[in-house]
C-alpha cells in the first residue's frame, strides 16, 4: 500500500477546503469500497480526508412530508427507519439485499453511491480497463463478461454499477444533495451516474470537490406500493446479475403513477422511461406491463455471453409489477 496523508475535518466547509488544497485526495467514511480498492492499488489516494464525524448522521422529516437521510447514515439504520419500510420500501428491500449486515452497519447513504464497479478487470492492475486507466483498452468486452452491461455500453467499458439502493432511489424520484464549492445543489438520483460514452473513468457528474451531504426522499412517492427483487448467483452476499425496483400505484385499473429502474444491465441505475411512457395511463393488465417492459429492453445490445439478462430483467419486472397491481388497485 502505498503512503497517503489523513485529515479530519470539522466542518463541510472545511472538508472542502481540504479537498481542494490536496490533488489526489479522496472523502471517507465507512470506506467499505475505497479501502478495498486502495488495498488493490487501483485507488492511490494523497489524502483521505475523513467525513465520518461529520453531523451527516441523521434521517429526518421535513415540512413537505419528504425524508432527508445524512450522508453517513448507516445503510443499516436506513434500512430499518419505520418510515421508510413503510412509506417507501423498495429503499428497505434493496438495502437489505445488499451485502452482509457486517457491512451494511459500515457502509454509508454517500460512499453506496459512488461505490465503483466490481468488474474484476477494473479490480485487477494486470488486466486493460479504460474506467481504471484510460485508453489501455476493455478486457471484458472480449474476455469473461457473463455479468456485464446490455444497456448503455460503449466501446470503451461495459461494467455495470453495483448499487441496489441507488437502483430504489432511482425509481422512487430521490435526489441527492452535493456541497461544494459553489455551495450547494441536487439533482435526480437516476442522473447522478454517468453511462461510459469516451470517459468511463467518470463515473457520476459530481463536480470536483463536492461531497454527498445527503440523499432526499420525495413526498410524492410516500406511501406509493413499491417493491425490489433481485437475481443473482447466490442466496446471499452477492451483486445482482439484474434486478428491478417499481413504484406503482393503480386508480380504477389505471396506472396513474409508476416509477422503475433496472439495476445490473447498465453503467448505471437504469431508469425505464420508455416502460414508464407506455404505462402510464394505461390498464394495470398483465398484457399491458408485458408490452411496456419489452419496449424498453429492445434497447438492449447484450454481448456474446449475457444476452441471458435481457430475459432476467424482463422476468423480474413482470413478476413485480403484477404484484404490485392488485396490492394497489384500491390504494
Amino acid at each position: 500500500m502505498n503512503g497517503f496523508g489523513y485529515l479530519r475535518p470539522g466542518t463541510l466547509q472545511e472538508a472542502a477546503e481540504a479537498y481542494a488544497a490536496h490533488p489526489g485526495a479522496r472523502y471517507l467514511a465507512g470506506g467499505t469500497n475505497l479501502v478495498d480498492l486502495v488495498k488493490l492499488g487501483v485507488e492511490q489516494p494523497t489524502v483521505l480526508i475523513d467525513v465520518g464525524r461529520l453531523p451527516l448522521d441523521t434521517i429526518e422529516e421535513l415540512p413537505d412530508g419528504s425524508l432527508r437521510a445524512g450522508a453517513t447514515v448507516r445503510n443499516s439504520d436506513l434500512a430499518a427507519d419505520p418510515r421508510v419500510r413503510d412509506r417507501w420500501p423498495a429503499l428497505s428491500q434493496a438495502l437489505l439485499s445488499g451485502a452482509s449486515a457486517q457491512l451494511r452497519n459500515a457502509a454509508t447513504t454517500g460512499g453506496n453511491l459512488l461505490q465503483r464497479t466490481r468488474c474484476p478487470y477494473f479490480q485487477d492492475l494486470g488486466k486493460p480497463c479504460n474506467k481504471r486507466e484510460p485508453g489501455s483498452g476493455c478486457g471484458a468486452r472480449d474476455g469473461v463478461h457473463r455479468d456485464h452491461a446490455v444497456l448503455g455500453h460503449s466501446a470503451q467499458c461495459i461494467a455495470t454499477h453495483p448499487s441496489d439502493m441507488a437502483v430504489a432511489l432511482a425509481a422512487l424520484d430521490a435526489q441527492v444533495e452535493l456541497y461544494g464549492p459553489e455551495g450547494t445543489r441536487r439533482l435526480p438520483v437516476a442522473d447522478f451516474h454517468r453511462l461510459p460514452g469516451e470517459h468511463p473513468e467518470r463515473d457520476t457528474w459530481i463536480r470536483p470537490g463536492e461531497l454527498i451531504t445527503a440523499v432526499l426522499l420525495p413526498a410524492a412517492t410516500a406511501g406509493v406500493p413499491s417493491a425490489y427483487r433481485k437475481a443473482r448467483d447466490r442466496a446471499s452476499y452477492a451483486f445482482a446479475l439484474a434486478s428491478v425496483a417499481v413504484a406503482l400505484r393503480v386508480a380504477d385499473g389505471i396506472v396513474d403513477q409508476v416509477g422503475i429502474a433496472f439495476g445490473g444491465l447498465a453503467h448505471r441505475p437504469w431508469r425505464a422511461r420508455h416502460t414508464e411512457l407506455a404505462l402510464l395511463g394505461a390498464p394495470a393488465t398483465p398484457d399491458a406491463f408485458e408490452g411496456a417492459v419489452a419496449l424498453e429492453l429492445a434497447h438492449a445490445e447484450p454481448l456474446r455471453d449475457n444476452a441471458y439478462k435481457v430475459s432476467l430483467a424482463r422476468n423480474l419486472a413482470l413478476d413485480v409489477l403484477n404484484r404490485l397491481a392488485p396490492a394497489t388497485a384500491t390504494a
